[in-house]
């Protein structure tokens, strides 16, 4: 099973990144797909999920601002992130988690920091 992440870099504060998220080695379209990000001295938080049939959450401190999608024939989602803030720094991760099951899996991060 692999979770590759990408997109995350330097932005300045207003700006926008996508980050994406390529998966193999289970079947994506039964998973639920979510972004987390887990700042400097605080704990992993959830930030938007996206559930099989493509109902979409997202933290409050995110909504209006990040979108959530996945293209089940690409085994790939995405998190569209406009009108950045500095308190968006935070190294994100993709997660899997299975509906049925305790089985999760997780990405290994890619670094967003939004900084003039």
């Amino acid at each position: 099973v692999q979770l590759v992440e990408s997109g995350g870099g330097l932005v300045q504060p207003g700006g926008s990144l996508r980050l994406s998220c390529a998966t193999s080695g289970f079947t994506f379209s039964n998973y639920r797909m979510s972004w987390y990000r887990q700042a400097p001295g605080k704990e992993r938080e959830l930030v938007a999920i996206i559930l099989i049939a493509g109902i979409t959450n997202y933290a409050d401190s995110v909504k209006g601002r990040f979108t959530i999608s996945r293209d089940n024939a690409k085994n790939t989602v995405f998190l569209q992130m406009n009108s950045l803030k500095p308190e968006d720094t935070a190294v994100y991760y993709c997660n899997a988690r299975s509906p049925i099951s305790s089985v999760q899996y997780w990405g290994q991060g890619t670094q967003v920091t939004v900084s003039s």
